[in-house]
Formats: structure tokens, C-alpha cells, sequence
């Protein structure tokens, strides 16, 4: 019988003072494949955020494998196993992909699991297709930066329409917008479905949306550091000349866009406010604007130049991570205030309650940015 059991076992009771913990992980296994590895992922750096090969366990005797990490105190953790693969990620008792696990890190821990079927290609369910026109530029390359793979959707009948020219809406986390098969958790953000039909309803411009792979270097090309500041330049400088010069584009500064999510919500804002010659909007869903060592929220606090003329889209739910997002978000939106940005104008905000960390719910409700941005006056009153 095939299943999944997690024990936590608590082996030394602490207090809940601040600092970090040691959760020790021991998963045991009759059938990892010869010559692999089992590998932890999950919501925090020292797990690979995401990354399903970076992190990997250690192998004892027999079918035991094992490693201990360091989390913050209070930190809420969600992570997976994998086989170094999406396509190879552990299954649930019932054979089918498993929610994530979580653990609120207070003491020093030791997480026992079993696990008894792994995925595979053939088992993986996959939700959604790509619909529509896509173009890839494999091995891309920037300054500063791991080479990355570029895919870009065109709008309906863009090769019949010869003469005409389009915005640009540049989206991080490229591998995850488009296609489940190269979606990280097999559902993709599903932007190629909503783009579609909201042109053809006429609600939105026809636009090309350009999906940027991320790397395995994503908590730092997302975030503000000198690798977040090369990922920036890498865009402005390399990629959208290249796309501009490829495609029929508008390239402008008001028909430019960019948008992502989590940390690349706070990389999208980061390349409106810092590029606003560039960029004129941004759309941040579930953004990491402040969160254990990334924020952006205090260089705004800090700002006293002139207002600069961008909008901005920002959303998140109310379960899991984004619980944990919402005080950035919160003190975001109040410093932009401050600094003169309107609800209804130039600022947008929403918040689903019933809503997780994760591309399901970033897909429910892709069409309200897509609005925002490229929408027309009767169209945006659905945002109301």
C-alpha cells in the first residue's frame, strides 16, 4: 500500500525566543531508483526555494536518508520532496501529488517521513495546455547572471496582422506562465488562456508577454542586491532591445509592463521604480516587499524625490505564505500613499482571503492585472 505518513517528534522543548532551529529531516524510502538522490524544497533558501535539485539528503544505511537544517524561529515552512525533478516528486497515499507539507518552526525538531511512491513522467497529472503562439530562445545570456531560457506568447493573428505593433508585458518566472509541463508544480499561471480571451472579448490591448526563466540563483537575482540589480540591468539592456528589435513591439515606456509574483513580485516593482523610463506599470501578486532579509519597503520610506509616474498593481491572499507577506504588503501600500499614489488611479490593491501561495490562485485571478494594465475604461470597471 502506497502512502505518505509524517511524524514530527519534538526532541527538545525551547522557548519560543527568537533565533534559528535545527529541524533534522529523516525520510526512508524502499524505492528511490538506483543511482539517485532525494532532495528537500520548499518556501526558504537554506530548502532552495522551490528549486526541486538543490537541496539534497543525505544517504545512511539501508533506505534511510537524512539532513538537518537551520530555519528561523517562527518561521512557517512549507517543502516537499523530489527526486532532484518535479516529474519525480513523492506522492501521497493515495499515489497522487500531495499539498505541501508545513511546519511552524518553534523548537528543534525531528521530521520523520516515509515515503513508499515517487512520481513520474507518465503518473505526473498535468492541468492546462499551452494555448496560442509561442517562441523560445533557449540559453540566454546577461552580465552578471546564470544563462536563462526565454519564452515569448504572441497575440492572436500576429503574423496576419502584419502592420500592427504591441505592448510588452515582461513576466519573471517564465517557466510557470504558460505550460504545466514546465510549470514547477504541473499548473502553470494559465496567462496564455486568460490573455487570449480577453482579447478576443475586446477587455484587453493584444499584447506579446515574455516569460523569463528563473534560475537556480533566484532568491538573489529577485531580490535587492548587486544580483538582483544585474538581473534589472540584464532586461533593460539585453533582453528588451533584443524583443523590440525581433518582435512589432511599442516600445515605449507606456506600453511597457512587467509583472510576477512572491519574490518576483518584488523584482517587478523593483524594475518599475527603478527604470521608470523603461516601465510604466508593474504587477506584484502575493509580492515579498518585506520578509526575513528582503525589503524594498524601507529604500521607499527612505526616498524624497519627485513622484514618479508608474502604476501599480498589487494583490495576495490569506492563507499560508501570504499571511506571512501581508505586513509588507500593508506598509507598502501606506508608504505609497505617502508619497502620493492613489487607489484607483495609479495604485490598485486586492485581496482574496480565501487564497494561497501558489500558480492555482495566482491563475484565478491573472485576468485582474491583465485588466489594470491593458484594459480600457469599461473593461477596468470589472476591477471595481
Amino acid at each position: 500500500m502506497k502512502y505518505l505518513i509524517v511524524f514530527l517528534i519534538v526532541i527538545i522543548q525551547l522557548s519560543y525566543a527568537q533565533g534559528e532551529k535545527q529541524i533534522h529531516f529523516v525520510v526512508e524510502s524502499d524505492n528511490v531508483p538506483k543511482d539517485s538522490s532525494i532532495y528537500i524544497t520548499g518556501n526558504h533558501v537554506s530548502l532552495g526555494n522551490w528549486q526541486a535539485d538543490v537541496v539534497n539528503l543525505e544517504k545512511f544505511e539501508g533506505n534511510k536518508w537524512e539532513i538537518t537544517l537551520s530555519l528561523p524561529s517562527g518561521f512557517h515552512l512549507e517543502y516537499k520532496f523530489t527526486l532532484g525533478n518535479w516529474k519525480n516528486e513523492a506522492l501521497d497515499k493515495n499515489g497522487s501529488i500531495p499539498g505541501n507539507n508545513v511546519l511552524d518552526v518553534v523548537n528543534d525538531t525531528t521530521i520523520y517521513v516515509n515515503v513508499n511512491s515517487w512520481a513520474n513522467k507518465e503518473k505526473r497529472v498535468i492541468e492546462g495546455q499551452v494555448t496560442g503562439t509561442v517562441e523560445y530562445y533557449r540559453d540566454f545570456k546577461g552580465e552578471g547572471i546564470k544563462n536563462r531560457d526565454i519564452v515569448v506568447w504572441l497575440p492572436p493573428h500576429y503574423y496576419e496582422n502584419i502592420y500592427e505593433h504591441y505592448p510588452v508585458l515582461y513576466m519573471q518566472d517564465g517557466q510557470n506562465i504558460f505550460d504545466p509541463e514546465t510549470s514547477a508544480f504541473g499548473t502553470d499561471w494559465q496567462m496564455d488562456e486568460a490573455a487570449d480571451t480577453l482579447i478576443k472579448k475586446h477587455l484587453i490591448k493584444p499584447i506579446v508577454i515574455v516569460g523569463i526563466y528563473n534560475t537556480p540563483d533566484r532568491s538573489s537575482e529577485y531580490a535587492v542586491n548587486d544580483t538582483g540589480y544585474a538581473y534589472m540591468n540584464f532586461i533593460v539592456h539585453n533582453l528588451k532591445p533584443f524583443i523590440d528589435s525581433v518582435y512589432r513591439t511599442f516600445p515605449d515606456r507606456e506600453n511597457t509592463a512587467t509583472g510576477g509574483s512572491s519574490l518576483a513580485g518584488l523584482i517587478s516593482f523593483m524594475l518599475v521604480w527603478e527604470h521608470p523610463d523603461v516601465f510604466s506599470i508593474a504587477a506584484c501578486l502575493s509580492p515579498a516587499f518585506k520578509v526575513e532579509r528582503y525589503d524594498f519597503v524601507t529604500p521607499l520610506e527612505q526616498y524624497s524625490g519627485a513622484k514618479k509616474q508608474i502604476k501599480l498593481y498589487i494583490d495576495n491572499g490569506g492563507i499560508g505564505i501570504d499571511t506571512l507577506l501581508q505586513y509588507g504588503v500593508g506598509k507598502m501600500i501606506s508608504v505609497l500613499e505617502e508619497k502620493g499614489y492613489t487607489e484607483g488611479k495609479d495604485l490598485y490593491y486586492f485581496k482574496d482571503p480565501s487564497a494561497g501561495h501558489s500558480e492555482k490562485f495566482w491563475a484565478k485571478r491573472i485576468w485582474r492585472p491583465l485588466i489594470f494594465m491593458f484594459g480600457n475604461k469599461d473593461s477596468k470597471k470589472l476591477l471595481k
